[in-house]
Formats: C-alpha cells, sequence, structure tokens
C-alpha cells in the first residue's frame, strides 16, 4: 500500500479503504442508424463528469466536449488505412482523414458533478486529461446495439459491419 494512504483508513474508495485520487466521467450518445443503408447518426451526446475542483469550467468543458467529439470521431470514422500492395499508408493528412463536423453532430452536453475533494490536495484539483474521450467508444457501441441489435467489438463501426 502507498504510503500516502497510511492513517487514512476511514476514508474508502478502494478495497482496503484507501482515498481514489481520479476524475471521473460518463458518456451517453444517442444514434440513429439508417434501417436501410446502415448510415449511422449521433445528434447527440452528453458527459457527466466528476473531477473535483474545476478552476476555469468554461476551459474544462471545452476540453471534455472535444474530448467527447474526438471519441465519436474514435468510433465511427478514424482509421489508419494501408494499401497492402505497398505497405504505405493511405491517409497520411488531414485531407484524406475523416474526422467529424457539425452534421455529424448536432448537440454535444458537458455537466460536471459537484465534488470536494480537499484531501487531494489543498486546492482539490484532479486531472481532466483525456477523460472526455475515455467512455464515448463504448457508449457508441452500445447505442448502435439498442439500435439495431447486433454487437460491433471492431473501430471504427462502419456500413459494412452493420450490413454484413
Amino acid at each position: 500500500m502507498n504510503k500516502l494512504y497510511h492513517g487514512h483508513a476511514s476514508m474508502t474508495g478502494g478495497p482496503k479503504g484507501e482515498k481514489l485520487a481520479f476524475a471521473f466521467g460518463a458518456q451517453f450518445v444517442e444514434v440513429r442508424v439508417h434501417a436501410l443503408t446502415g448510415e449511422i447518426r449521433a445528434p447527440r451526446a452528453l458527459g457527466a463528469f466528476a473531477a473535483g475542483r474545476i478552476m476555469n469550467p468554461r476551459t474544462a468543458a471545452s476540453q471534455l466536449m472535444g474530448g467527447i467529439i474526438w471519441g465519436l470521431s474514435s468510433a465511427l470514422h478514424e482509421a489508419t488505412e494501408i494499401d497492402e500492395r505497398t505497405a504505405r499508408y493511405v491517409n497520411t493528412n488531414l485531407a484524406d482523414y475523416l474526422i467529424p463536423v457539425n452534421a455529424d453532430i448536432q448537440s454535444v452536453e458537458v455537466l460536471f458533478v459537484p465534488e470536494t475533494d480537499n484531501w487531494i490536495n489543498p486546492l482539490g484539483v484532479k486531472g481532466l486529461g483525456e477523460l472526455g474521450n475515455v467512455g464515448v467508444n463504448a457508449a457508441v457501441a452500445n447505442a448502435i446495439f439498442h439500435a439495431t441489435g447486433k454487437r460491433v467489438r471492431d473501430l471504427p463501426i462502419r456500413l459494412e459491419t452493420l450490413l454484413a
């Protein structure tokens, strides 16, 4: 056990009463899958995050919103395409790399769950990092499963996968 946690056995979080020092988030995505073409649209996404004291809510929300959009991109668009004949990357620039645009998602909402944690540091601040991205792939795949009944475990989720 880390020496930092000695003497804090009454605090809960870990299996032996350790204090957890992480930010947490949950992402939710609404998808629409066209019955004939298999086209996937994600009109709405929401993320709820507990990250201690938020020093700058505007920039934190912007970072998390960007992470949610990045996760949607990862789930539905992003793939490294390799030419099998030459073993070279086909999409080596942003002109050829698929990323989401406004037509791909109309609403992204970020909620902060109030959390006070002065034990972790004097300001009660926790890192956000890439927290906005972490659960989006699973949220998209689960929403597609609920819409179609088809469980997809490979990313990106493409039309070919749904129509197969």
